[in-house]
């Protein structure tokens, strides 16, 4: 089941067919039927569309410092399942890349959350899936990614926002200390407990 569920997305050139794909499809993710935490970020952008490996980047080195997780842990998809917004590199932006295509949400992630059956923690980075995810919940939402992770206590135990981990928001890291120094050992608390909880159930 799991197989081919990879397999069809694997095989998915709608983005390409409409001509939305700068470099061509592409699709990179990770899950299992088993997976327990959900990572829904933007999409890979060039680096991981080279390799195929997802968050195999700078922003996959410091979002595994932000979880406290190494990368054995990491790409074990019995743990983590990868699923971003949009499956393939959307292309170059003027400043930074461009947004996930929203064909590839409208296509698959209902699809793909449904098969998502264990999952326990989805740690939702930046504002395309923290508008995508959020907006379906009965709970307040907040108008800026700041404002979003500022009040992630609203979201839990199920839910953790963050910004996104590009080297691009280094500013934003410097502007806002209390995300590292407050929102940080939180984030890895929540983590280490459902890893905890799965490993003491195997």
């Amino acid at each position: 089941m799991t197989e081919a569920l990879i397999a069809s997305i694997k095989a998915c050139r709608l983005c390409e067919e409409k001509g939305l794909l700068s470099h061509g499809a592409n699709p990179v993710i990770q899950l299992s039927r088993q997976s327990k935490i959900l990572i829904a970020g933007q999409a890979p952008g060039l680096k991981v569309h080279q390799s195929g490996i997802p968050f195999d980047d700078a922003s996959g080195d410091r979002l595994r410092q932000w979880l406290g997780v190494d990368k054995n842990c990491f790409y074990d998809d019995e743990l983590f399942a990868i699923v971003p917004m949009g499956f393939c590199y959307p292309g170059k932006a003027s400043s930074g890349d461009l947004a996930p295509t929203k064909e590839c949400a409208h296509q698959w992630r209902s699809r793909v959350l449904d098969f998502l059956q264990d999952i326990e923690l989805t740690i939702l980075i930046g504002q395309y899936a923290q508008a995508w995810h959020l907006q379906r919940l009965p709970t307040q939402t907040f108008e800026s990614v700041t404002d979003t992770v500022r009040n992630w206590p609203c979201y839990q135990p199920a839910i953790f926002p963050l910004p996104h981990p590009s080297p691009r928001n280094n500013i934003w890291l410097k502007k806002n200390p209390w995300f590292e120094q407050d929102v940080i050992p939180q984030l890895q608390q929540c983590v280490a407990k459902v890893l905890q909880q799965s490993r003491s159930h195997t």
